[in-house]
């Protein structure tokens, strides 16, 4: 069994990351000062972009911990980025998820599927908590390439959806 210290994972998650980058050198030094990066969508991988409200609604709290264990349990480890000033999640799946994913072929509101021509802030794969950086990993890539399921985030999405309509019904007039 081979074991991996987490930095040895974040240095090979950063390599594979940056391979999505327009200029490598100017990504890791943006990543050396800033602790962020931009980084194009739909070559590598795709993102979801999820209001926090949405994320709010399928986990029924507001907690940034309690959010983000939820989040690394229901999406079974998919990769997700938090911006915490925007109040947007974004979980990272397979390029191929901007055409064929169930969410590409609907318009859902406080759901983006962002692929081609799109451009996502990236933080460094070492921030993994909250209150570090306005940008953080809530569910840190396991590894190069390993990416989520857009059908655990279309799952995520129905949770929300029904939670807030069971909510909407509980509340009288």
């Amino acid at each position: 069994m081979l074991v991996h210290t987490r930095a040895e994972r974040e240095l090979a998650v950063s390599h594979w990351l940056l391979s999505a980058a327009d200029d490598i050198a100017l990504a890791r030094n943006e990543w050396a000062n800033s602790g962020i990066t931009l980084l194009r969508c739909g070559g590598v991988f795709t993102t979801i972009r999820l209001s926090a409200r949405l994320v709010q609604a399928a986990v029924g709290t507001t907690d940034p911990d309690a959010i983000d264990a939820y989040l690394t349990d229901f999406l079974r480890g998919g990769p997700v980025i938090a911006d915490t000033t925007s109040q947007l999640y974004y979980a990272l799946v397979p390029a191929s998820a901007a055409s064929r994913s169930p969410l590409a072929a609907r318009a859902l509101p406080d759901v983006r599927i962002l692929g081609p021509r799109c451009y996502l802030g990236v933080p460094h794969p070492q921030y993994t908590a909250p209150y570090e950086r306005r940008s953080y990993w809530p569910v840190p890539m396991n590894g190069p390439g390993a990416l989520g399921s857009p059908d655990a985030v279309m799952q995520l999405v129905t949770e929300a959806r029904h939670r807030r309509t069971t909510t909407d019904s509980t509340v009288g007039p």
